[in-house]
């Protein structure tokens, strides 16, 4: 690990200010980052924690909807009774981060803007990993990683959160010389390029939270599978948010995780459970169009099942009728 200067700021903009000058890196939790540094695949001259910084830790209700803190804890944001009640969803991404250590350390914005869980990324290869011009990826192991083609990126988005407040309509508030508001799904992006970063977030820019608007009645429900059900990321995940009436399916999104370089919007899934009752043959239907476009690699085709099934899983869950 390369040396580095620490600086604690006491407000948003004087993390601004020093994220701003030189090579910085900010710190939160440290769950990943610390990682990164010992394995040299970063290395920052100085860390910037914002640990120190009250507003960012808040989680409050107002007429938007919940605004989460970006270093509120997975532990607190799960306590939370609003989450709980009207997010399930989240709740139960929450409940797959099995170790209480991440839990307790691991905050919101840094689960979000996780880096790639890749191994040729953490090997110090980019997250492209080219050579030669050819892949690493496609030439060599590739259990892990996306089947869904998404140009030279082949890594799967890691955030444990990430498709469950996708499909909830999340938005993130992001803060530099301004503040901007974007919605989730568009803070992250499949790089084309070497040098690119997979979310869109400027160097000097801090997450200072995230907006969960209200769900109005709607269900919700993720579903992971994983290797272990010990400490493990999932090898795929869906969320699923349904809204009822009478019995019937009239609006539904379906997010998956862990398949794809961002938080893949399976609209075609979403499309298959509207429109009548959400029986068991209408889930399987919608954990088939999810998956319709899938073009695995040499060693994961085994993630596009894997894949279906969640979907399957995610809206009998949602809808309360899971066996």
């Amino acid at each position: 690990m390369d040396a580095f200067a620490y600086a604690r700021p006491r407000t948003v903009d004087e993390a601004v200010e020093l994220l701003t000058v030189g090579d910085a890196a900010v710190l939160a939790g440290g769950t990943d980052l610390l990682s990164l540094l010992k394995d040299g695949v970063e290395r920052p001259r100085r860390l910037v924690s914002l640990l120190a910084i009250p507003e960012l830790r808040r989680i409050e209700e107002a007429p938007q909807g919940l605004v989460i803190g970006a270093t509120a804890t997975l532990a607190e944001l799960r306590a939370h009774p609003r989450v709980v009640a009207e997010y399930p969803a989240l709740a139960q991404a929450i409940d797959g981060v099995r170790a209480p250590q991440i839990r307790n350390m691991g905050t919101v914005g840094g689960d979000l803007l996780q880096r790639p869980r890749c191994w040729y990324y953490r090997s110090g290869f980019g997250l492209l990993a080219m050579r030669d011009g050819e892949s690493m990826v496609v030439a060599g192991d590739n259990r892990y990683h996306a089947i869904f083609d998404d140009g030279p990126a082949h890594f799967v988005s890691a955030s444990s959160l990430a498709p469950a407040l996708v499909a909830l309509g999340a938005k993130v508030r992001l803060r530099a010389g301004g503040e901007r508001e974007v919605t989730l799904a568009s803070l992250y992006r499949a790089p084309r390029r070497d040098g690119e970063r997979e979310v869109d977030v400027e160097a000097n820019e801090v997450m200072t939270a995230v907006v969960l608007p209200p769900v109005h009645g709607a269900r919700s429900a993720t579903y992971e599978v994983r290797e272990r059900e010990s400490l493990d990321w999932p090898l795929a995940a869906a969320a699923v948010v349904l809204w009822l009436r009478g019995g019937n399916v009239r609006e539904a999104r379906v997010v998956l995780g862990h398949v794809a370089p961002t938080p893949r919007n399976a609209a075609e899934a979403a499309a298959a459970l509207v429109g009548g009752p959400l029986t068991e043959e209408r889930a399987a239907a919608a954990g088939a169009a999810a998956v319709a476009g899938a073009k695995p690699l040499r060693h994961n085709a085994y993630k596009v099942q894997l894949a279906s099934v969640a979907v399957k899983r995610a809206a009998l869950r949602a809808a309360g009728t899971e066996v």
